[in-house]
């Protein structure tokens, strides 16, 4: 949430991205008066801006009312080089996991404290997901957050393990047991979950290098892992690999 901006010092630019800025993953869709207030606006300076924006398809108004983030700023956010050259090499090996699973296949980067969706491709053997591309969710809940959250600084793990949020009944809370977790992520090369994030789906996900650094994870949803846990997990190591290697 921005600050006050609607002082006489403040430029064009500054309120324009404090409007941006109102949104966030847990305010995606906002009526102007919300906008106006979360940005520190008056309501006319907010209803000037977000018209601009409407216009130029940075923000799109729904029948309801309330305005979301629009095509424009997905499509300029994803030639940030890092997320634009993943999606990129990344693709044709996503196909052919999605071709041999007909599952949900992810492609995610960390983002701050949360895990930030860059690819999804869902099929006919797929199993209820709540992720889009473009959106956040919890790093400890998901398959792709674990494997992100277990290679991250140590400033995030501790700030994501002291803020553990229940989303189902089978959601980790107990900073020590996940943190155990993740140090098997670390041993094993992938990390798993069990509705967790949503009721009757379960993920794998293994990390993504460049050199020796992990820059993304990649994973699977599906209905269960007891069967084929080992089989996804060669499959999506070895699309990490290959990824890993153009993207060195």
């Amino acid at each position: 949430m921005a600050g006050n901006t609607s002082t006489p010092g403040a430029t064009v630019t500054s309120r324009v991205l404090a409007v941006l800025g109102a949104f966030d993953a847990d305010h995606r869709r906002l009526p102007l008066t919300t906008i106006a207030e979360r940005a520190g606006l008056p309501l006319p300076t907010a209803h000037r801006i977000v018209g601009e924006l409407v216009r130029g398809t940075a923000l799109v108004r729904r029948p309801d009312g309330r305005y979301v983030i629009g095509r424009l700023i997905w499509d300029v956010g994803l030639l940030a080089p890092v997320e634009s050259d993943l999606r990129q090499v990344a693709e044709p090996f996503l196909h052919d996991i999605y071709a041999a699973t007909l599952a949900t296949v992810h492609l995610a980067v960390r983002d701050g404290d949360e895990v930030l969706y860059l690819e999804r491709m869902r099929g006919r053997a797929s199993v209820p997901v709540v992720s889009s591309i473009g959106s956040t969710l919890p790093m400890h809940a998901t398959g792709v957050g674990k494997v992100l959250l277990a290679h991250a600084p140590e400033d995030v793990r501790l700030r994501v393990l002291g803020s553990l949020r229940r989303i189902t009944r089978y959601t980790i809370t107990q900073p020590g047991r996940l943190d155990e977790q993740l140090a098997q992520v670390r041993r094993d090369g992938y990390a798993t979950t069990s509705e967790e994030m949503t009721l009757g789906a379960c993920s794998v996900a293994v990390p993504v290098r460049r050199d020796d650094e992990v820059v993304a994870a990649i994973g699977i949803v599906a209905a269960s892992l007891k069967r084929d846990r080992s089989r996804l997990v060669t499959a999506l190591q070895v699309a990490a690999r290959g990824i890993g290697r153009q993207l060195h």
